[in-house]
């Protein structure tokens, strides 16, 4: 079996960050709304830096507006995904972009998503999982509103709640009512922190909400002492090679610390973050591992042991993607 062909566990999906743009541009058909700014002349997202980044993400979610609009998005996400050899996947899902942060609607778009995830594990064999996510520069009372929408559908399909968005923009700890709040509520937690936000953002993020996994993380690296903390709490980095290098982060993956920090005890994992915009692929990311620091087959296969461990579905499920990773 080579690396192509091994089962992969992908933990820091965003839902609507992984909107393919033919689908975009064909719901923003149908709806009459003009957003050829966002698009370049072969089709593709176009975006200068981070903050315009965050602008045009936002565009392209709102033609999103109805739960079959999700249901189709869901659909097209974990076809491709399964095509990557993706067999279970965490994605970022936003209350704030489906229904406004009100519980009922909530709960439609959630069932559509559901529903459809549903049949595409019977007919790809990829497994869906949900961590809701407030949008950090929505702020922390809007924060509340989709912690209770975590709390009020938390269960075997909705695991977590993870915090995405503006890292610059305030502190973690500005958002500990919602993160309590979810984990009252029997949700495993994560956030940003560590990309934008510098090593300091994850010393609030494990310090003020005590999260067990970080989204990005990478800038850890830059702190010793920090490096030496996320190993002793065995912290689960959810790294988006691509994605940091894309934003500029870093001016190449071989700049990236992802080897360094691995080297040094840390549980990293590997994702695509918002793969359309960054124009990568679970296997393009694998690829770029192997060509750039020599990663091989044992490495890749370690690197989703460490993935469905830190995954936070239910123990059976758990169970049955560490077989499936074990006899592959």
């Amino acid at each position: 079996m080579t690396v192509r062909d091994l089962p992969k566990v992908e933990l820091h999906l965003h839902l609507e960050g992984a909107a393919p743009p033919a689908l975009i541009r064909q719901l923003a058909f149908e709806k009459k709304i003009d957003l050829s700014r966002i698009f370049a002349e072969d089709g593709s997202y176009v975006f200068r830096d981070f903050q315009h980044f965050l602008q045009v993400y936002e565009a392209a979610s709102s033609v999103l507006q109805t739960p079959e609009d999700f249901a189709r998005l869901t659909r097209a996400i974990l076809e491709h995904s399964a095509e990557q050899g993706v067999v279970y996947c965490e994605s970022f899902l936003s209350p704030d972009f489906c229904g406004g942060g009100d519980v009922a609607a909530w709960r439609e778009y959630l069932h559509a998503i559901q529903e459809t995830a549903s049949r595409a594990e019977a007919e790809f064999g990829i497994t869906l999982r949900g961590i809701v996510t407030p949008v950090r520069h929505f702020g922390p009372e809007q924060a509340k509103r989709t912690a209770l929408c975590a709390a009020e559908t938390a269960g075997d399909w909705v695991v977590g709640l993870g915090m995405g968005g503006d890292e610059t923009r305030g502190h973690q700890g500005d958002f500990a009512y919602a993160f309590d709040m979810a984990r009252e509520a029997g949700l495993r937690l994560t956030t940003h922190a560590g990309e934008f936000g510098g090593p300091e953002s994850v010393w609030e993020a494990i310090r003020d909400l005590n999260v067990e996994r970080i989204g990005h993380g990478v800038r850890a690296i830059e702190d010793r002492a920090l490096v030496a903390e996320l190993v002793a709490r065995q912290v689960t980095l959810e790294v988006c090679p691509g994605s940091n290098v894309a934003l500029g982060l870093y001016p190449s993956l071989k700049d990236h610390p992802i080897q360094r920090l691995r080297d040094a005890g840390v549980r990293v994992t590997v994702s695509t973050d918002d793969p359309p915009f960054f124009h990568t692929t679970m296997q393009r990311e694998y690829d770029m591992l192997h060509q750039t620091f020599g990663w091989q087959d044992s490495d890749f296969r370690a690197l989703n042991q460490t993935a469905a461990e830190a995954a936070f579905c239910d123990a059976d499920t758990k169970a049955r993607i560490l077989k499936l990773l074990e006899t592959s």
